[in-house]
């Protein structure tokens, strides 16, 4: 159980969400989840497959993205951390290997097996994914290619709402997507008391000039990690 009973905001996006808070809730800890992000399929979004040899995702939204409009499920499966990895196999995905890292660890992990890969590595994702995974890997010497299949956009929050989510004491980032629409609000509402947690280096970067009471990322990308550093006082 947990040392003290704490508010923390859940800000992923659904159904990751849901998923989070159930395990902060098991440790004790009041989740409060009020996304910052919406997802969105882009209606026009098409898959060819020609030439493709494997696909490479950064989250399990890409993947359930992919899964939703192809029944492909051969090729072989690149996937930054453990929760993509989960999503992979859980829509079917047989050969899936995970770099448990960042993009950057992901385009290594990739450029590391090229030999096997000829043809195209395809990135399914965001409009704005995180890291520029097919430039990395086409330095690299990897034929690549990214996919955009949705879209990620800011949640409209209620100024209220944002008041009473900005005194929990410590809010989960998933994403630095995430971590830059939190920035935007601190500008207007400061929260000296907040502890930032974030899920990499990465996420947690565009919070760097925020006020905030703390901020903090796990050694390893994995959520698990990342519920560790809540009973973790600075």
């Amino acid at each position: 159980m947990a040392a003290r009973r704490q508010k923390i905001w859940i800000t992923r996006a659904q159904p990751g969400a849901d998923v989070t808070a159930a395990r902060v809730r098991a440790l004790g800890h009041d989740a409060v989840v009020a996304p910052l992000l919406a997802v969105r399929a882009l209606p026009d979004a098409r898959i060819e497959l020609d030439g493709v040899v494997a696909l490479a995702f950064t989250s399990a939204n890409g993947v359930r993205a992919f899964a939703d409009l192809s029944g492909e499920r051969s090729l072989k499966v690149f996937v930054v951390g453990a929760a993509t990895a989960q999503a992979a196999r859980q829509a079917g995905f047989r050969s899936v290997l995970s770099a448990d890292g960042d993009v950057e660890a992901l385009a290594d992990g990739i450029a590391g097996r090229r030999a096997e890969l000829r043809g195209v590595v395809l990135h399914p994702g965001a409009a704005e994914p995180a890291g520029d995974l097919a430039g990395s890997l086409a330095r690299h010497g990897v034929q690549a290619r990214h996919l955009v299949l949705y879209e990620t956009t800011p949640v409209d929050l209620p100024a209220s709402e944002i008041q009473a989510l900005l005194r929990s004491d410590a809010v989960l980032l998933h994403s630095p997507r995430a971590a830059q629409v939190l920035a935007g609000l601190l500008k207007a509402t400061p929260a000296p008391e907040l502890r930032a947690l974030g899920l990499s280096r990465a996420v947690i970067r565009p919070l760097a000039r925020a006020r905030l009471a703390a901020r903090a990322h796990p050694p390893f990308p994995l959520e698990a990690a990342l519920l560790n550093l809540i009973d973790r006082r600075p």
